[in-house]
């Protein structure tokens, strides 16, 4: 059994996350597709990664990190969609956890989209 502390460290941590998925529309979102080909590409790390930066980071007031099912560009997984107020999405693919915090630092802290990350620097034919 866990002490009443423990508990309320808990419920507290959980209420965190849980205000992280929250959409407010004035807030940047970063979306990770979540369905299966996403899941088994690795997008499970991506997602934890990026809501662990977030929040340890206390960017929590303006980001909303949160998941979604089917992206439809299997073969890039894991895709990480950023949508910011006024600003083109971006679609960031084939990302990792390394990657993930890459673009927390450069992109979502320091405002410089990760070009060599993003579906745009794809060689698609």
């Amino acid at each position: 059994m866990k002490s009443l502390e423990e508990l309320r460290a808990i419920r507290e941590k959980m209420q965190n996350q849980v205000s992280l998925r929250s959409e407010d529309h004035t807030h940047t979102r970063v979306v990770v597709g979540m369905a299966t080909c996403g899941i088994a590409s690795g997008a499970r790390p991506v997602l934890t990664t990026l809501s662990n930066l977030v929040q340890e980071k206390g960017l929590t007031d303006r980001i909303a990190v949160t998941q979604t099912g089917c992206i439809g560009l299997c073969q890039y997984e894991p895709i990480v969609e950023v949508m910011e107020p006024g600003q083109p999405k971006v679609t960031y693919i084939k990302m990792n956890a390394e990657k993930a915090a890459e673009v927390v630092e450069r992109h979502l802290i320091g405002g410089h989209v990760v070009e060599a990350y993003t579906l745009n620097s794809a060689d698609i034919k």
